[in-house]
């Protein structure tokens, strides 16, 4: 037997020892099926604005938050303190930029416009003026919520172009929330609501767009 026989014959033997180099996600049934569960939760008539919202900190938390509550698609308009590439990258969200669709505006009217498009009635939080308390506004309807920089707030050309103002009640002597915190406040409310409506019993998408984004989604 020659070396370089005896040579191959111990590489396909170790070959057969190896086990069989897997994609970095499998498709495993557990995932597949955590997909399918994830997608059929997604509440498309449910969507978050962000303006000027400048530390790429709390835009990763709020992705977090929205794709725990079943948000589908987080809307910024941008700021020149933080380019498109920033906001779209991922560190303390942990991958959930992967699964919340993330746009890009240039103005208040192009965004809202959008919106509207898409039959959503627009809230602008804020801390005073003709508010809607948190907790007796109707949440389960189309809706955006929509927040603003981490030091002003929502700009005035946001408040006057929204359709109500969301204010979240505060006991304290610190008047405001931090923009992050704020966000998931307001989404477990409506998270709350929408459960107690029965909205993640059903999906709301059709089943054939929900077979194509999960072949999407096994993909990412």
């Amino acid at each position: 037997m020659t070396r370089s026989f005896e040579q191959a014959r111990d590489r396909k033997a170790l070959a057969r020892e190896q086990p069989v180099k897997m994609a970095r996600w499998p498709r495993t049934v557990r995932r597949v099926r955590r997909i399918q569960g994830v997608l059929r939760h997604r509440q498309p008539d449910l969507t978050v604005v962000l303006e000027n919202v400048h530390d790429p900190h709390n835009i990763h938390a709020v992705l977090r938050t929205c794709d725990a509550v079943g948000v589908e698609r987080l809307h910024l308009i941008d700021s020149p303190e933080i380019s498109q590439a920033d906001a779209g990258q991922s560190t303390t969200s942990a991958g959930a930029a992967k699964w919340v669709e993330i746009v890009h505006h240039t103005s208040i009217v192009e965004c809202f416009t959008v919106l509207r498009g898409e039959g959503k009635t627009i809230f602008a939080a804020t801390l005073a003026g003709a508010s809607h308390p948190l907790y007796a506004t109707d949440l389960t309807r189309p809706i955006c919520l929509a927040f603003g920089n981490e030091m002003r707030g929502l700009s005035a050309e946001a408040i006057a172009s929204a359709d109500g103002e969301l204010v979240i009640p505060m006991m304290g002597m610190v008047e405001s929330l931090n923009i992050s915190v704020a966000c998931a406040v307001t989404l477990y409310e409506a998270l709350r609501q929408r459960q107690a409506a029965g909205h993640y019993d059903v999906p709301k998408r059709p089943e054939a767009e929900l077979e194509q984004l999960e072949a999407e989604w096994l993909e990412r």
